[in-house]
């Protein structure tokens, strides 16, 4: 899986997704995918800008974790995520992407 194609799926899913009125950021090796649940239409870019909460974690990783085959707890306490900010946005993943 490409950074494009994770933030072409991200996009799709982000329209979905309720706003919050903050902001996340994933931070893969191959780039970052920043997105916006802050306003009332959300936005998906590349942009590496500063965010409410940083996941920092691999595409490997991540196709786990979507997969179902890698626990979120388990990656972050094995240390395959990492997450900085605000941890309350990050709890939200799930509920919001799915």
């Amino acid at each position: 899986m490409t950074l494009d194609a994770i933030t072409e799926q991200f996009k799709a899913l982000a329209g979905k997704a309720p706003s919050i009125g903050k902001t996340l950021k994933f931070a893969f090796d191959e780039g970052t995918v920043f997105v916006d649940l802050s306003g009332d239409t959300p936005s998906v870019s590349n942009e590496d800008k500063d965010a409410d909460c940083t996941i920092i974690t691999s595409l490997e990783t991540l196709m786990k974790l979507r997969s179902g085959d890698l626990n979120p707890m388990m990656a972050v306490m094995s240390g395959k995520v990492k997450i900085k900010g605000d941890m309350g946005v990050a709890m939200k993943l799930q509920s919001l992407f799915s």
